[in-house]
C-alpha cells in the first residue's frame, strides 16, 4: 500500500457528521485554561482564607487542590486519549454506566449547570464592564440586558465557525493570565503586613478548617474536563488532547498558587478573609484605589473568556448525545458552511437566557447551589471510569497511561466525593439540594419516557 493509499487515523479526519478538526494544541490548551480560570479566582480566595484561618492553612488548601486537579488531569487525559471524538466524557460515562446515566449527566449539565453558569457569569461580566468603562453600577435590568447581548454575541461567533470561538478564547486566556501574573509582581512593592494579621482566631480545629477551605478551592479548579467535549475538532486528538489537558492544568495550578500567595502577602489573612473583591483590594495596597477600575476590566475580560469557553465546548456534549441517537436529531446536525452544531449552540444559549430572565440572579444561584453536589458526584463517576474501562481496553487504544494506575484515578474519585461531603455540610447547599434532585428526576423521566429505546 502506498503512502497516498493509507488511511489517516480517526483523530486526523473530520467527524462523519461534519465537525472539522481545526483546533491545535494551543487552542485546546486555551479551552482548558479558559474554562477553569474564570471570575472565581478574583473572589473565591477570600472564602478560602476565612475558612482556613491562617496563611499556612489557606495555601495548604490551594496546594492540595492543585494536587487533586493534577490527579484529575492525568485521569481525564487518559480518558480523552481513549475517546478522541466529540463528547468524550459522555462516551466514557455511557460505556461505563450505561446510556441512562450519561443522558442524565449531559441534560442536567446543559440545562442547569452550564446554562446557569453562563447566565451568572454574563451578569458578572456586564457589571464589571460598566465599572471598568465608567465606574458605574448597572441596575438589575441593565445588567440582564448587557449580559443577554454578550451571550448572543458569543453564541453567534461560535456558530459561524470553531476558529472564531478559538480566537476569542486564545486572546482572553492570554489577557487573564497576564492580569493575574501582574498581581504577583506587586508583592515586592507592598508594605509589610502586620504580624498580628498573619493569623486569625480559628473557628474550628486546623484539620476541620483545612477540609472546609478545600471545598471552595477545589471547585475553583473545575472545568478542564471540557477539553474532552471538543475532541472531535482537535487535530491529532489522541496526542494533542491529553497534552492540552495536562499542560493546561499545570498552568492553572501554577497561576493559582502564585496569585493566592500574592493575595495573602499583600493583605494578610484578616483583610483577605473580609474582602469582598480580593483582587481589587490587593492591587489597591500598592497602586491605590484608582486601579479598582483596571481590576474590574480584568474580571470582565476573564468572565468574557469563560462565557466563550462554555458556548464553545458545551454544545458538543449535546451534539454527541444527539449523534448517538439519544436526543432530538436536530441537535446532531452540523451546518455545512460553518461546520458547527448550530442548533446545540442555540439551545444552550437559549436556556441560559431563559434562566437569566425568568429566574433572576437569585433563582439561578439557588439552582447552581442545588446541582453543585450532583455535579460533584458525576465528576467522581467520571474519574472512576478510568478504573472500569482501562482493563477492558487493549493497550494500543490508550495513548496515555495514567502513572500509578489505579491509585491516581481512585484518589481523584475519593477527593471529589470528599468535596461533595464537605459541600453537604454547608447548610446553604443542603437546603437547595432538592432543586438539583428535582432536575435530575426530570431528566430521568424524560429519558425513560422518550429516549430509552432510541439508538
Amino acid at each position: 500500500m502506498s503512502d497516498t493509499d493509507q488511511v489517516a487515523p480517526a483523530s486526523a479526519r473530520d467527524e462523519p457528521g461534519g465537525l472539522r478538526r481545526e483546533l491545535g494544541l494551543f487552542d485546546t490548551t486555551a479551552v482548558v485554561v479558559g474554562a477553569c480560570v474564570g471570575v472565581g479566582i478574583f473572589f473565591t480566595p477570600a472564602r478560602v482564607a476565612g475558612l482556613a484561618g491562617s496563611i499556612e492553612l489557606a495555601l495548604t488548601a490551594w496546594v492540595i487542590g492543585g494536587l487533586v486537579a493534577l490527579a484529575g488531569a492525568l485521569t481525564m487525559a487518559e480518558i480523552g486519549g481513549m475517546y478522541p471524538r466529540s463528547g468524550g466524557q459522555y462516551a466514557a460515562l455511557r460505556d461505563a454506566y450505561g446510556p441512562g446515566a450519561a443522558f442524565v449527566y449531559v441534560l442536567c449539565n446543559a440545562t442547569a449547570t452550564q446554562a446557569g453558569a453562563i447566565a451568572v457569569i454574563g451578569l458578572v461580566c456586564a457589571q464589571n464592564v460598566a465599572l471598568a468603562m465608567g465606574g458605574i453600577e448597572l441596575t438589575p435590568f441593565g445588567a440582564a440586558l448587557v449580559a443577554t447581548s454578550l451571550v448572543v454575541l458569543l453564541a453567534f461567533a461560535n456558530a459561524i465557525g470553531v476558529r472564531w470561538g478559538a480566537r476569542i478564547q486564545n486572546l482572553t486566556v492570554i489577557a487573564k493570565l497576564a492580569a493575574l501574573a501582574a498581581v504577583g509582581v506587586l508583592v515586592p512593592f507592598a508594605p509589610a503586613v502586620a504580624p498580628e494579621a498573619a493569623t486569625m482566631t480559628p473557628a474550628a480545629s486546623p484539620t476541620t478548617a483545612l477540609l472546609a477551605a478545600m471545598v471552595p478551592a477545589l471547585f475553583s479548579f473545575g472545568g478542564w474536563q471540557q477539553a474532552t467535549w471538543i475532541a472531535g475538532e482537535v487535530r491529532d486528538a489522541e496526542r494533542n488532547l491529553p497534552r492540552a489537558i495536562l499542560l493546561g492544568v499545570v498552568v492553572i495550578v501554577s497561576i493559582y498558587l502564585a496569585v493566592n500567595w500574592a493575595y495573602l502577602q499583600l493583605l494578610g489573612i484578616d483583610a483577605a478573609a473580609a474582602s469582598q473583591s480580593i483582587a481589587a483590594d490587593a492591587t489597591a495596597v500598592v497602586l491605590g484605589e484608582g486601579w479598582r477600575r483596571v481590576v474590574a476590566g480584568a474580571v470582565a475580560v476573564s468572565a468574557f473568556g469563560v462565557l466563550n469557553a462554555q458556548l464553545l465546548a458545551g454544545p458538543r456534549l449535546l451534539y454527541a448525545l444527539a449523534a448517538d441517537r439519544r436526543f432530538f436529531a436536530v441537535f446532531a446536525r452540523v451546518d455545512p458552511r460553518s461546520g458547527t452544531p448550530v442548533a446545540a449552540i442555540a439551545l444552550l444559549a437559549g436556556v441560559s437566557l431563559a434562566l437569566l430572565w425568568l429566574a433572576g440572579s437569585r433563582g439561578i444561584d439557588r439552582l447552581l447551589t442545588g446541582v453543585v453536589v450532583i455535579d460533584g458526584v458525576f465528576f467522581a463517576l467520571t474519574g472512576l471510569t478510568s478504573v472500569l474501562l482501562v482493563r477492558a481496553r487493549p493497550r494500543h487504544t490508550r495513548p496515555l497511561r495514567t502513572p500509578l494506575w489505579p491509585v491516581v484515578p481512585i484518589a481523584f474519585t475519593l477527593a471529589e466525593l470528599a468535596v461533595v461531603a464537605g459541600a453537604w455540610v454547608d447548610p446553604e447547599v443542603r437546603a437547595t439540594v432538592g432543586v438539583g434532585a428535582a432536575w435530575i428526576l426530570g431528566a430521568v423521566i424524560l429519558y425513560v419516557v422518550r429516549f430509552r429505546g432510541e439508538r
